[in-house]
């Protein structure tokens, strides 16, 4: 016979089964999340190593390129050169100033040597939607949210919209993962939720990974993080003085792992080789428009027609209109903010949500655009306006997350199942216009017949410079996909890039001297068809391009009576290989 009452023997049994209960349901949402995110990128499992995302082929091209860079220096037993002529030979760009994606790429070196870039990218995109997810579920968890409130949040931020638009090409922006614990680590040094040095040193540990994966979105991170802190103090003003020093010692903590981390690649980043100023992009052209919030684009299940050809014929293309959330979540976003106005969880994240948006719309001419005010500033005035609505979504999350809690909790626990549940069954409406569509997928530009062949003939030293025709640029980035896929050639001439011009401004695709362009353009014609006379040839221009660029071989992607193979011929010679659609000359 026990010794023990049957109603206290009991306790520890009934506590036991409630946290297998929630633990059962917290890996119930996090396959969920993974199988939403598998649904979404499904198109491009259907052959993961050759199909990409249709709708900005540049930017993929580009990110597969970095994919194999990545990989090729984990292959010799090193981290990718922040520093490099592997792109944009002899003058090389900084990896810094680019959307490198480094750790992404580090990390998934093994999969990019043996299955390909293709397949690597296709990885980041699936963890990038499940893991945003489930980093904005834990945090809201960690703040008070119910176990399926929480869920909501988690879904809301990780399938957003933005993130889903993003990922047409921006992997560095879709790769939200870090973001929501961020602001969860900074938001407990400030308000004392946590150990200041312990929790200090995770922030700055996420900070400086967040560096690798994205400078801008760390960016757009920390100014929510600003402003959720700000209207936390400026609603409890009376706690702010003692919390200060403990918010210090934090903080200054983050700072200096944060500094460890990354402290050198941001050295090289300003103070290195091929150092810039401003922006190469007219920064007030990427904004948000009020409409953009409720009028869906074409990667919506429930879109119009007219609506998405809104969104294709924006001043910024399909992977810059992110703000969109529909009507009905906006109202239900209203209503929460204005009924739990009370709550400070729910009060500090919808005025954050509120700015933020504000913030997408840009500076505009009025005195009543808030970002008016700050795009000036150092590092501020680079971000591009239209891409708060990343940051604005995990706030409008938690604004949700929060809300439902609260909603479900007023109901009395001897209510009907469905007086406790009803607040679920308005957020599942509210949520029904932000259902994604599966990405379209198509098949990437293949690897010509001729090319891995063509390069083993010509026995070029390890990062031997080759001018390859068509020359690459943005948009014309198929160069750098074969360059992904089969690691040749090791270094070229030309790329999708940004850095500085001769004076320091930052541009996009500054080759060398004037005439490295005209050359450039000019073989890029003759060999798209676009220029067809073979007879004004600029031979100054491409002497003066050849004696800078230096190429330890030439490359054509032509056949040789074509307009461009007659002309290549005429100024080189007669080829030195040919092989399948390539024609190739040794210097």
């Amino acid at each position: 016979m026990s010794l023990v009452p049957s109603a206290v023997e009991s306790s520890p049994v009934a506590e036991r089964s409630r946290y297998r209960a929630r633990s059962g349901a917290r890996w119930l949402i996090l396959g969920l999340y993974l199988l939403g995110a598998v649904a979404l990128t499904a198109r491009l499992w259907i052959d993961p190593a050759s199909r990409a995302q249709i709708g900005d082929p540049e930017d993929v091209d580009l990110f597969a390129w970095f994919m194999r860079y990545a990989a090729t220096a984990v292959s010799h037993g090193h981290l990718p050169a922040l520093f490099t002529t592997a792109m944009n030979a002899p003058r090389g760009i900084n990896v810094m100033w680019n959307t490198s994606f480094l750790l992404p790429s580090v990390l998934l070196s093994p999969v990019t040597l043996l299955l390909g870039p293709q397949v690597s990218l296709d990885i980041a995109l699936t963890l990038g939607f499940a893991g945003s997810a489930a980093s904005m579920f834990w945090v809201l968890s960690r703040w008070g949210a119910g176990i399926w409130p929480a869920a909501f949040g988690g879904a809301v931020y990780g399938f957003s919209s933005a993130l889903v638009n993003s990922s047409i090409g921006h992997y560095h922006m879709q790769f939200a993962v870090l973001p929501p614990l961020i602001v969860d680590a900074a938001l407990r040094i400030v308000t004392g939720r946590g150990r200041p040095v312990r929790t200090g040193a995770w922030l700055g540990l996420l900070t400086g990974a967040q560096v690798f994966i994205g400078e801008e979105l760390l960016t757009l991170t920390a100014v929510a993080c600003l402003l959720l802190i700000v209207v936390v103090a400026v609603g409890q003003p009376r706690s702010v003085p003692g919390r200060l020093r403990g918010a210090a010692l934090g903080l200054g903590a983050a700072a200096a792992v944060a500094l460890v981390i990354s402290g050198y690649a941001l050295w090289e980043q300003l103070r290195g080789p091929l150092g810039q100023r401003g922006s190469p992009w007219i920064t007030s052209a990427f904004t948000s428009h009020p409409a953009d919030l409720v009028s869906p684009s074409g990667s919506m299940l429930l879109h119009t027609g007219a609506s998405a050809a809104g969104a294709v014929s924006a001043s910024s293309p399909l992977p810059e209109y992110l703000a969109y959330l529909g009507w009905p979540l906006i109202v239900v976003l209203l209503a929460a903010a204005v009924r739990y106005w009370r709550d400070p969880r729910v009060r500090a994240t919808a005025v954050t949500f509120a700015v933020l948006e504000l913030f997408s719309f840009g500076g505009g001419a009025g005195v009543f655009m808030p970002w008016r005010w700050l795009d000036g500033l150092p590092i501020l005035s680079q971000v591009l306006p239209d891409r708060f609505p990343i940051v604005a979504d995990g706030a409008a999350a938690a604004v949700l997350a929060f809300s439902l809690d609260l909603a479900r909790s007023a109901a009395p626990e001897r209510s009907g199942w469905a007086r406790r549940n009803w607040p679920f069954a308005v957020a599942v409406l509210a949520l029904v216009p932000l259902i994604p569509l599966p990405l379209s997928a198509g098949q990437a530009p293949p690897v010509p017949a001729g090319w891995q062949t063509a390069f083993a003939r010509l026995h070029l030293a390890a990062n031997a410079p080759v001018l390859v025709v068509p020359v690459p640029y943005s948009h014309q980035p198929e160069v750098l996909r074969w360059q992904a896929d089969t690691g040749e050639p090791r270094s070229f001439m030309g790329g999708w890039f940004v850095g500085p011009d001769l004076n320091g401004q930052a541009t996009v695709e500054y080759f060398g001297p004037y005439d490295c362009s005209v050359t450039a353009r000019y073989l890029d014609e003759l060999g798209t068809g676009s220029l067809t006379r073979t007879t004004d040839i600029p031979r100054p221009e491409i002497n003066v391009a050849l004696a800078y660029w230096r190429p330890a071989a030439i490359v054509a992607v032509t056949g040789p009576r074509s307009p461009l193979g007659r002309v290549m011929t005429e100024l080189f010679g007669r080829p030195s290989i040919r092989a399948g659609q390539v024609l190739a000359w040794r210097r």
